[in-house]
């Protein structure tokens, strides 16, 4: 079950990453709706990952899946760079996080 907050947590950690990028191109309500929410959420949903999962294991997987969340999106929404070299690394960040869950 944490796991499963921990994981949803990173994913509200990506909405509110994206409410950034669509603040930077139009301020409206719903971006500031996306980012405030988004971020809320995601720490929210980590503090509760927390009481069950130790603390470097949890913020380790939680910026993993923010950061290749974020990145995927820049990638496909704000047509961001795609070349060999960063999708490697996303592979690398992605390794990690299961790593950490499969040892952990």
């Amino acid at each position: 079950m944490m796991w499963s907050l921990l994981i949803l947590a990173g994913l509200f950690e990506v909405a509110g990453v994206t409410g950034m990028s669509m603040i930077n191109v139009r301020k409206s309500v719903l971006s500031w709706v996306v980012l405030i929410g988004g971020f809320s959420l995601s720490l929210l949903f980590l503090s509760i990952a927390m009481t069950a999962i130790p603390m470097g294991t949890a913020y380790a997987v939680w910026t993993g899946i923010g950061t290749v969340g974020s990145t995927m999106i820049g990638m496909l929404i704000y047509n961001e760079p795609r070349d060999a070299k960063r999708l490697a690394f996303i592979a690398i960040i992605i390794m990690s996080v299961v790593g950490l869950k499969v040892f952990a």
